[in-house]
């Protein structure tokens, strides 16, 4: 049998690289680089490079598993898909439909969360939540208040026509180091990069202009940034006029904003911080990209909205190599949200509390009623289950145990549960919680479609079978769904495509057909419709067509050290390592590289507690404790510690304070102390 190659999208962050898997007599034998697609243009990562290694694992999840006392008992479809509808119906009949909550996956295709999130709307539940609670719901709010769209407002190969390239909050160099690429590119063509971080990293060795803020005080430094432009004249006077709408309430919030305050807060010389300002301004074409640095905080949202308005104040959108880019840290989040997957928004952002929302799907859905929202985030339903205002979960592709901040508490919360079904490839953290365990496929085993970071929906086909009786994750919310006696017969996922391009504007025309290599870029309204690559270049979709300027007041994060908590902790992540690390500890490729969890603490702090290089030491904070390697290094300032989120250990510490509005608990700012263990 000769070797083909099936093309298919890769399984971890949001760059949605394109490649080939190489399959003969039915196994995947290896990667062939896709030259054509173009966001990669056949590059990979090391992640992407790996990303065969967890299709045979030895620990891929093979059977259905119902618990059986300390244990594990296989079973067949049949009876687990009975197990789940006793089991969920059972607490739906006995307390109520709100007393039940799902969580999507930001893993799965787009069909697949379509359908999560309709399964739980037709239950009657309103408690539906993805990940993107821990990594870009303030995108998705404050996107959607300044500028209309909860999404990036240019294509990543844009980045290279830019002339100065903006990082706040990403260490894409290591996290996204494909699109890192087209920073070099606009590098090479005259570019300015500055980049804000509290760590020195990867992506701040590329900069021009490096802004090494204290964690938190993002706000503090964009709003000071925004007032050097003013006072400076550097606005756009007529962009601001004809195109947006709130200009003079923000200059008079920064007024009585001095650059020393400025400095003070962050950390950042003044000089610095007018500089950068005055780079970004004066540019003919500049561009914000940032990550989770920036949006998990107590003011994630206050972040992203003054992101926006600096990008607004000095024109900087609607054009080639300008623009606001979120960079999406899971390969389908952006896809996840754009289906419903959300606590407050059904399918296209339809806001769940909008009685018109609801009108709309009940019809299209044939259903007799349905939920309105908002209802649970997936951090809140963690407090639910805890005080039994939740009684039963059903957890698709997420591993909450490790993921979720304060993590002891939330096992404690998952134990807590009348009756839990978790849905995943491997028997993770979570999934040893559950009353019955389903498994799932892997990218590569399915097909479907997946949304990218700068929202190019693609098609990934099926390169292989799933190992053992493992079935898709469409195929069971379709057999979860008909065992719960809904009319859930989907044959494909080319079948829930079609019925996303009726419900959600922004894909209808987005067609299996159409998704050729490269995909399409939402919006395409119509099956006729090239894509919008690049969006509001005539207006924003808001009162009028203005985007709306936000003035956000300073907030210092919920938690400051002191006391018995002298340090700041600080968390992202590392280059061989994905999210909960459920997938990249397990492939020996790269746990090799990185195989444990450090702390990287400055040398004159170490120097203060006696701890030196490659010494064990705990970390303690108010949630917990965890022991990591030391790493001395100059990266962090003093007072500042960083552990990367891939291990078990890191969650254990960080504070389920939350923003108020996302509701994104506050994972990069946690008092600390941290000892050398005897």
């Amino acid at each position: 049998m000769t070797m083909v190659r099936i093309p298919t999208v890769c399984p971890y962050c949001g760059a949605g690289c394109g490649f080939f898997v190489e399959v003969e007599k039915g196994r995947a034998t290896g990667i062939a680089y896709m030259p054509g697609h173009p966001v990669s243009e056949g590059s990979l990562c090391s992640k992407g490079n790996a990303a065969l290694e967890i299709l045979c694992h030895q620990e891929r999840l093979k059977s259905p598993l119902k618990r059986k006392g300390e244990g594990w008992a296989e079973i067949s479809w049949d009876e687990a898909a009975e197990m789940v509808a006793r089991g969920m119906g059972e607490t739906i009949k006995k307390d109520g439909p709100g007393k039940v909550a799902l969580l999507a996956s930001s893993k799965c295709t787009n069909e697949e969360n379509y359908l999560i999130e309709k399964l739980a709307r037709l239950l009657g539940t309103p408690h539906i939540d993805n990940c993107a609670r821990l990594c870009h719901a303030p995108s998705v709010v404050g996107l959607n208040r300044t500028l209309g769209a909860a999404g990036m407002t240019n294509p990543i190969p844009d980045i290279a026509d830019s002339q100065c390239i903006f990082i706040i909050g990403s260490n894409l160099a290591e996290n996204h180091p494909v699109i890192s690429r087209w920073i070099h590119r606009a590098r090479d063509r005259g570019a300015v990069v500055i980049v804000a971080d509290p760590r020195e990293t990867h992506t701040s060795w590329m900069a021009d202009q490096f802004l090494q803020l204290a964690p938190g005080t993002d706000v503090a430094l964009l709003n000071g940034m925004a007032q050097v432009i003013i006072e400076a004249g550097l606005i756009d006077e007529d962009y601001i006029a004809e195109r947006t709408r709130g200009f003079e309430e923000l200059s008079a919030s920064l007024k009585g904003l001095s650059i020393e305050r400025t400095a003070e807060i962050t950390g950042v010389p003044k000089e610095d911080i007018v500089r950068a300002a005055r780079s970004y301004a004066s540019s003919p074409a500049s561009t914000i990209l940032y990550s989770m640095g920036i949006t998990q905080h107590t003011t994630g949202t206050d972040n992203v909205q003054a992101v926006s308005n600096l990008a607004l104040i000095c024109g900087q959108i609607g054009r080639p190599g300008t623009g606001v880019m979120p960079l999406r840290g899971q390969n389908n989040v952006q896809g996840a949200c754009d289906m419903g997957a959300l606590a407050e928004f059904y399918p296209g952002y339809r806001r769940a509390d909008d009685p018109g929302t609801i009108e709309f799907f009940t019809s299209a859905w044939g259903a007799a009623a349905l939920p309105a929202g908002p209802g649970l985030t997936a951090t809140e339903m963690m407090g639910a289950a805890a005080s039994g205002d939740i009684k039963a979960m059903y957890i698709v592709g997420e591993d909450p145990a490790n993921s979720e901040p304060s993590s002891l508490r939330v096992k404690r919360a998952l134990e807590s549960l009348d009756f839990l079904v978790v849905q995943d490839i491997f028997m993770t953290a979570t999934a040893q919680l559950a009353d019955v365990v389903l498994p799932g496929a892997v990218w590569a085993e399915k097909e479907g479609s997946f949304t990218n970071t700068e929202r190019r929906v693609q098609w990934s086909s099926k390169a292989v079978d799933p190992p053992g009786c493992a079935l898709s994750d469409l195929e069971i919310v379709c057999i979860v769904g008909r065992s719960l006696g809904l009319d859930f017969s989907y044959p494909d996922a080319a079948s829930v495509l079609a019925e996303i391009n009726r419900t959600v504007p922004q894909y209808a025309g987005i067609t299996r057909e159409r998704l050729g290599e490269g995909g399409l870029v939402w919006p395409c309204p119509s099956p006729d419709h090239p894509g919008t690559p690049i969006l509001h270049t005539t207006g924003f979709r808001l009162p009028d067509g203005r985007a709306q300027i936000v003035p956000v007041p300073y907030r210092p994060a919920a938690e400051g050290p002191g006391g018995d908590y002298p340090l700041v902790l600080t968390t992202g992540r590392v280059a061989v390592h994905h999210n909960a690390g459920s997938m990249t500890r397990r492939s020996a490729s790269l746990i090799s590289r990185e195989p444990e969890l450090f702390v990287e603490i400055n040398t004159a702090d170490a120097q203060r507690l006696r701890i030196a290089d490659g010494d064990m030491v705990i970390v303690t904070t108010a949630r917990g404790e965890a022991q990591a390697t030391a790493r001395l290094t100059e990266r962090v300032k003093r007072g500042v510690v960083f552990m990367p989120f891939h291990f078990p250990g890191t969650n254990i510490l960080t504070t389920e304070a939350a923003d108020p509005e996302a509701r994104i608990p506050e994972f990069k700012v946690s008092a600390c102390r941290i000892v050398r263990r005897d």
